[in-house]
């Protein structure tokens, strides 16, 4: 017998019992009625394996290359904001668990850790960097030049974010950063995310800093000021993917922000096949949103995804567990994506193919 959470819905709920109920809302919720945060993760139920059998699988080959680096295995570590408040080392525990089992580590703009630390801790390790595009276009060229020269080797633009979606339990909560928590990434920012805003701070701090009229004719000005490779994360739709690869995009994340923006948006797995014939082999296709299983790993690459992204499950782990908790949280998920392949009899990831998907059981 053990007590430790035996897969990531046990870490959930390990989580959802420690962390203090701000915390625990904040990582939790999503937009309105939460209808398309829980249809993330109802929509891989939905789909069926049909697998093959009296494959050779004992030799088994998980690795895929993308964006010029090749990965153990198909999985990336989504960005996602205030890690400090499920754990105190935050971002830097993720980093150290994440460069540990291999796994490239996306970094929020709204980090609670900064740049620095994080490099500092694993200076060897692979990051991205998300961006929001703020009113203050020079505060969105130093975050990018500084991501360069920190290592980060891609940029993962939010496209989805013009303003926040309104998750009623912050609102609740009049959700606020605790003192002595902060994002450095923005210091020169003036307010924060403070608790005396109207309704979520987190709210009325998107209301004044980004910049809802960032639009197709700005990225060419994103180009402009970095060199690295930029995602568009938020994507669902084939011909905005489309667009973005001819605009000169080295990718695109199928993502609908985990539920958290327009509710009764599409589920990213439903997404995903259109926004892949779109992209037709011109980049890079990742997609997030409910993954909880290494089946819904399998299921995402046979539709055509390069990898996916993991973020609440990065939380739940971290939460109880701190950087030993997320590198375990990483090896159940890898073992059960592994189990996965090969009780589909597939023995490389070329081998993950569109047939072995039935369609979607209504």
């Amino acid at each position: 017998m053990t007590d430790e959470p035996l897969n990531i819905f046990e870490y959930e709920q390990a989580a959802l019992a420690q962390l203090p109920p701000m915390a625990r809302d904040y990582y939790m919720s999503g937009a309105l009625d939460e209808i398309t945060l829980r249809d993330n993760r109802e929509a891989y139920d939905r789909l069926r394996v049909r697998y093959h059998v009296l494959a050779d699988v004992g030799d088994l080959d998980t690795s895929t290359t993308f964006l010029g680096r090749t990965h153990p295995w198909p999985l990336v570590i989504a960005p996602t904001a205030f890690m400090r408040l499920a754990n105190p080392e935050g971002e830097v525990a993720v980093a150290r668990a994440a460069h540990a089992e291999g796994v490239t580590q996306g970094i929020s703009t709204l980090s609670t850790s900064s740049l620095d630390e994080i490099a500092a801790a694993v200076p060897d390790g692979s990051r991205w960097m998300q961006l929001y595009v703020f009113r203050d276009r020079e505060l969105t060229r130093d975050i990018v030049q500084h991501a360069e020269a920190t290592g980060c080797t891609a940029i993962a633009l939010t496209v989805d974010a013009p303003v926040l979606g309104r998750r009623e339990r912050d609102a609740r909560n009049a959700f606020a950063l605790p003192p002595g928590l902060s994002m450095p990434n923005l210091d020169r920012l003036a307010g924060g995310v403070r608790s005396d805003r109207a309704e979520s701070g987190l709210l009325q701090f998107f209301a004044d800093q980004v910049d809802p009229s960032f639009s197709w004719k700005d990225l060419d000005w994103l180009a402009a000021v970095t060199k690295l490779p930029v995602l568009l994360k938020g994507i669902v739709r084939g011909d905005d993917a489309a667009r973005g690869m001819d605009a000169g995009a080295a990718g695109v994340v199928v993502s609908n922000h985990g539920g958290r923006q327009l509710d009764t948006s599409i589920a990213t797995i439903d997404a995903l096949p259109e926004v892949v014939a779109a992209v037709d082999g011109r980049g890079a296709v990742l997609v997030d949103g409910g993954v909880r299983r290494g089946t819904d790993i399998l299921k995402a690459v046979a539709l055509g995804a390069d990898a996916v992204l993991i973020g609440r499950p990065v939380l739940w782990s971290l939460t109880v567990g701190g950087e030993a908790g997320v590198r375990r949280m990483l090896q159940i998920l890898r073992e059960d994506f592994e189990r996965a392949m090969r009780l589909a009899g597939t023995r490389t990831i070329a081998d993950v193919t569109p047939d072995l998907i039935a369609p979607a059981i209504q």
